[in-house]
C-alpha cells in the first residue's frame, strides 16, 4: 500500500475551525491516536504532514512509530503574514524574521521545510485561484534560504505561474499544483521536482452541494488531464490526499486519492506514484 504525501493530523475533513480548537491548549493525543489507528488499519505506513502551528503533526511524529508508521513534518508552514496560510501556519513580514522561522524547525527536530506560496483554488470558479501569491523574486529567497539549512522544501502553489516560479527556485514538492499549461509541466519534469496534485480535494467535492457542480467537474478532470500529461513527459507523481481538508477524511482520503490518480495514470499509476513517494522520502528528511 502507497503512504499519504500530504495529510494534516490537525484537521479532520468536517469543519477547520472546530478541528484546530479540539487542540487547544494543547494537542489532543486521543485524536491522533486514533488518527493513527486508521491509517495503519488501512496499511498506510508513510506519512507526510504539512504541519500546523498546534503541535499535532509534532506530536504525531512522535509517536507514530508505535503504530508502525513513518511520519515527517516540517512543523509548521511558514506564510508571509497577511497572504494565505495564517489560519494554520506561522507567518514572517521580514527574512531575518523567515530565518528565524527556518531556525526554530531545526531545533524542533522538523524534517523539511513547508512554505504557502498562492492561495487555494476558488471551487466555483475554475481557473480562479484565491489570494495574491509572492512574487518570484521573494520565492527564490525563501527556498534558497531554506536548501542553504539543509531543508528540502514543501511548497503550497496553485496557478501555473507562480508554480513556474516555485519550480524555477528549486522546490522540492509542488502541492496541489492546479493550472498548470503545458510550459510548467515541460518544467515540472525537467527539474526533477514531485508533484502531489491532491485530486480528493476536488473529486470528493463532487455530489455534496457545497460548490458549484459544473465547476467542480471541470476542476477535477482539468487536473487529471493535467497529472497524465505530466507523467507522459516523465515528471515525478506521488499521492498526496491533502487529508484533513473538507471532505477528505483520513484514511478514506488516501484511498479516494488512490482511486482518482488510478483514473489519471492508468495501468503505470502504482509504478508512477511508487516512484514519486521514494522521491519524497529520500528528500523530505532530517539532515
Amino acid at each position: 500500500m502507497l503512504g499519504d504525501c500530504h495529510v494534516h493530523m490537525v484537521l479532520d475533513g468536517v469543519c477547520w475551525r472546530d478541528a484546530i480548537a479540539r487542540h487547544r491548549p494543547a494537542a489532543d493525543e486521543r485524536w491522533v491516536r486514533g488518527v493513527l489507528a486508521r491509517y495503519q488499519a488501512a496499511g498506510i505506513r508513510f506519512l507526510r504532514d504539512g504541519g500546523d502551528a498546534s503541535g499535532v503533526c509534532g506530536l504525531a511524529a512522535e509517536i507514530a512509530p508505535e503504530y508502525g508508521i513513518d511520519y515527517r513534518t516540517p512543523c509548521f508552514p511558514i506564510h508571509r503574514r497577511g497572504r494565505y496560510g495564517g489560519f494554520i501556519g506561522r507567518g514572517y513580514e521580514t527574512l531575518a524574521e523567515y530565518r528565524a522561522l527556518v531556525a526554530e524547525v531545526r531545533r524542533r527536530g522538523g524534517d523539511f521545510i513547508k512554505l504557502m506560496l498562492s492561495g487555494l483554488m476558488d471551487f466555483d470558479r475554475c481557473g480562479v485561484v484565491t489570494g495574491t501569491p509572492l512574487a518570484a523574486d521573494e520565492i527564490r529567497e525563501l527556498v534558497a534560504i531554506a536548501h542553504g539549512e539543509g531543508f528540502a522544501v514543501m511548497a503550497h502553489v496553485n496557478g501555473a505561474g507562480t508554480v513556474r516560479a516555485a519550480l524555477e527556485a528549486g522546490v522540492d514538492s509542488v502541492e496541489h499544483g492546479a493550472y498548470c499549461d503545458e510550459a510548467c509541466l515541460r518544467l515540472l519534469a525537467a527539474s526533477g521536482a514531485v508533484w502531489v496534485p491532491t485530486l480528493a480535494t476536488a473529486g470528493n467535492l463532487r455530489g455534496t452541494g457545497r460548490y458549484d457542480e459544473a465547476a467542480v467537474a471541470k476542476i477535477l478532470a482539468g487536473q487529471q488531464a493535467r497529472v497524465a500529461r505530466a507523467a507522459a513527459l516523465g515528471a515525478r507523481i506521488a499521492l498526496g490526499s491533502d487529508a484533513g481538508a473538507w471532505a477528505v477524511p483520513h484514511g478514506q482520503g488516501t484511498l479516494d486519492e488512490l482511486a482518482l490518480l488510478q483514473a489519471a495514470l492508468g495501468a503505470e499509476a502504482g509504478a508512477i506514484l511508487a516512484n514519486g513517494e521514494a522521491a519524497i522520502r529520500e528528500r523530505f528528511r532530517r539532515t
